[in-house]
């Protein structure tokens, strides 16, 4: 990687990283791109050079995030989905300053309907209505019944609304989806 490649990369990570602490101080409407500036130690030029305007950074944001989660999905294709959703909530927490501002943000709905869109995409394959036991339900309602519940547990367990350790929420989700899916 040339120099040039690691100085762009550096103040890409500064940008992010001034972005996301600043989603958590204060709402996204509020958040300037002289903030983001401000805070990352760049100038509005560099912001530009990268993204087009605070959305733009938004979503290539989540979409990085979410391409990681994807990754996982397909190295956990063979596992149950307790073994699998470990490994979901170890990325959640060493990510979590992401994942808790996003969350807890009222600048973050976007992530919110992202994330949903995304889990029930990966669930798709593997709801069957045809045969056992959800045989003859609607495929859409399924997904979206069990989309909106980890979304949920998620972000009760990202904000504190849960007290069980990680494992322990990983396992329980992962049973659950066993027991239905």
């Amino acid at each position: 990687m040339s120099s040039m490649d690691r100085r762009v990369q550096k103040s890409q990570e500064s940008i992010k990283k001034a972005f996301i602490e600043l989603m958590s101080e204060k709402s996204f409407d509020h958040i300037t791109i002289q903030d983001i500036s401000d805070r990352a130690n760049v100038g509005r030029r560099t912001i530009y050079d990268h993204y087009m305007d605070k959305f733009d950074l938004l979503d290539k944001l989540i979409d990085e995030h979410i391409n990681e989660l994807k990754k996982l999905c397909v190295s956990a294709a063979d596992m149950d989905f307790t073994e699998g959703n470990l490994m979901w909530f170890e990325y959640f927490e060493r990510n979590s300053s992401f994942f808790s501002t996003m969350l807890a943000s009222k600048g973050a709905p976007t992530f919110r309907s992202h994330f949903l869109k995304f889990v029930i995409e990966e669930l798709a394959g593997e709801v069957d209505v045809t045969e056992g036991k959800n045989q003859g339900l609607s495929k859409d309602i399924l997904l979206k019944f069990f989309g909106a519940a980890i979304v949920e547990i998620v972000t009760a367990w990202i904000t504190n609304g849960l007290s069980e350790p990680t494992q322990v929420v990983a396992e329980q989700v992962g049973i659950l989806l066993d027991r239905n899916l």
